[in-house]
């Protein structure tokens, strides 16, 4: 099962073997803590230069608040959603943050104690009801949260925060004011939605969720829409799904044990969804409501099971009748994906165990000395790998032959049997990323190369249980450039194109750093994106949990966009 294994970790797994082992960790409790919001923005204190051209909120998503009186969360997921936002012009930045007002985070608030399930932690029952309400309470299904703690996304224009439930909150990205909480299932039939949307150049947004019924389970593509720009450019104060579609479902192999996912690919073309080896076992979910288990310990990690390849056409919705297969593993976030040469060429971040999910409770997380050590080199450690992914087969097709013809490309993909193509993967990488612990936080120059042939990725290196150097590789010649520095913890970079770049790494690289020894010494570090060298940082005079995931809000683009908007 995909839980706590504190009482039973493995000294060296093999998966992790390829990867040097860790001795003498530095605590990192210190960013799992609790934090205070920031709502007036403060200014920061600049140390070198930060590029004057910069213009715009580097907003930041993640968990943020680990209790209500006395009750504790147990999984790092479970925080409060805190919201963070850097606003950097004329080459200063001043910061504020803001705990997201969802309904769960009220109703904890109002009730002093943990009243909503999240990922890790069930609600308890109302100690003030009788015996009888409390019993009773145990058979009804918990509502999903809002806690909308993993990504900043867009639609229509709007941003909104997300997590993998049917709930949204749509926020303002400059004071970040929670505004109206949006239902998935009032707009398309899914039950939830992933936190990893992909845009496609035309406004419309893609994303992914799940739908179960007397019909079964069915994995779903959704289309939103692009904004519908009114006569005099205005748009009003609300939130807008309107349209969004379900263009493609994909029945689960196993509807009694259906995969999870968190992300997912999609090309100029295409949108392929892996069912993963990571199941949902839909008939423990509701024994373990009434047995007081949450719900990551539904899953569980089957490495008996193949990894399927869904590869669905984006525009007409249909999905293609071969079957791809591969040896199993997990992946949470794709790098980027192309066609080229007849192939679709498919880059993510693989691991060999799924277990590794249930793995981040706080109590594993805040251990210190050898417990940490032997907790994180049990890990399993996320690497980068391309699946190719043949477009064409038939029952002309030779069977047995590589299909997969692209230069200086090792991943294979053979047809087994009728409507059956298996893959093996390249290694994207060479020895040296081992000593970084591997990639994971993958992000592109993703406006100008998403969906299209590229050459850089800039990421997290894992050599701690969080991240603990950020990365820029060549995809190409698998060459790397590296951020890091001992004790300091940085957060997912974010790519900035500069105005006017000629090359796909024109610009600037932004994280968060954050140190857990020295109170109050996070700092937004800004890299120049070709060289990979420290431009300038602004230092934030307050303490910042580690989070998730986040964007660039670019008023440069926002600019021009309204601008070519009111020309047309």
């Amino acid at each position: 099962e995909i839980t706590d294994n504190s009482d039973s970790l493995i000294e060296v797994p093999h998966f992790t073997q390829r990867c040097p082992l860790a001795k003498g960790l530095v605590s990192i409790a210190a960013l799992v803590n609790s934090a205070e919001e920031t709502p007036q923005p403060v200014s920061t204190h600049i140390k070198g230069t930060i590029p004057s051209w910069i213009n715009g909120s580097f907003l930041r998503n993640g968990p943020g608040k680990f209790e209500f009186g006395k009750d504790k969360y147990s999984h790092w997921f479970d925080g409060m959603a805190m919201m963070h936002r850097f606003y950097v012009k004329d080459g200063d930045v001043t910061y504020n943050s803001s705990f997201l007002r969802s309904d769960s985070y009220t109703k904890n608030s109002e009730k002093d104690r943990i009243v909503v399930s999240e990922f890790g932690t069930i609600a308890m029952p109302d100690p003030c009801k009788n015996i009888f309400a409390r019993f009773f309470s145990r058979f009804k299904l918990p509502q999903a949260t809002d806690n909308a703690s993993v990504n900043f996304v867009k639609y229509k224009g709007d941003y909104f925060v997300s997590t993998e439930t049917n709930y949204m909150r749509r926020v303002d990205p400059d004071s970040l004011e929670t505004k109206e909480k949006v239902d998935w299932t009032q707009y398309v039939a899914v039950n939830s939605a992933t936190a990893h949307p992909h845009y496609g150049r035309d406004g419309a947004t893609y994303n992914m969720g799940n739908s179960y019924g007397k019909s079964g389970f069915f994995y779903n593509i959704v289309r939103v829409p692009p904004q519908e720009t009114e006569g005099d450019g205005a748009k009003e104060d609300v939130a807008d799904l309107y349209g969004a579609k379900v263009i493609c479902s994909i029945p689960a192999s196993e509807p009694r044990r259906p995969s999870y996912f968190h992300s997912f690919v999609m090309s100029e073309n295409y949108i392929v969804f892996i069912e993963q080896p990571i199941k949902l076992d839909m008939l423990k979910a509701m024994l373990y409501q009434v047995q007081g288990k949450s719900f990551n310990k539904i899953m569980t990690w089957d490495p008996k099971c193949d990894t399927i390849f869904h590869l669905v056409n984006r525009h007409t919705g249909e999905c293609s009748a071969v079957r791809y297969r591969g040896e199993p593993m997990f992946t949470l976030h794709q790098i980027n994906a192309y066609e080229e040469g007849g192939c679709l060429v498919m880059d993510m971040c693989c691991g060999d165990d799924g277990a590794v999910i249930g793995d981040f409770t706080l109590e594993n997380l805040r251990r210190g000395g050898e417990e940490l050590d032997k907790f994180y080199n049990s890990m399993c450690r996320n690497l980068p790998r391309r699946y190719v992914i043949p477009l064409t087969v038939d029952e002309d097709t030779p069977m047995d032959q590589n299909l997969v013809n692209l230069s200086l490309c090792t991943a294979t993909a053979k047809k087994t049997g009728p409507g059956e193509v298996y893959l093996t993967y390249e290694e994207l990488f060479n020895d040296e990323l081992l000593q970084y612990g591997g990639l994971e936080f993958p992000q592109i120059n993703y406006a100008e190369n998403n969906g299209r042939p590229y050459r850089y990725v800039y990421a997290c290196g894992f050599g701690h249980v969080f991240s603990d150097s950020l990365l820029k590789m060549d995809v190409r010649t698998k060459e790397l450039k590296a951020w890091r520095h001992h004790g300091l913890f940085p957060s997912e970079p974010v790519f900035v194109p500069a105005p006017n770049a000629t090359e796909e790494d024109d610009g600037v690289v932004m994280s968060v750093i954050i140190n857990p020894k020295e109170d109050k010494s996070t700092f937004l570090l800004v890299l120049d994106a070709k060289t990979f060298t420290e431009l300038g940082r602004a230092e934030v005079p307050v303490n910042i949990p580690y989070g998730t995931h986040g964007v660039f809000n670019d008023m440069n683009q926002t600019a021009v966009t309204v601008a070519t908007t009111h020309r047309n």
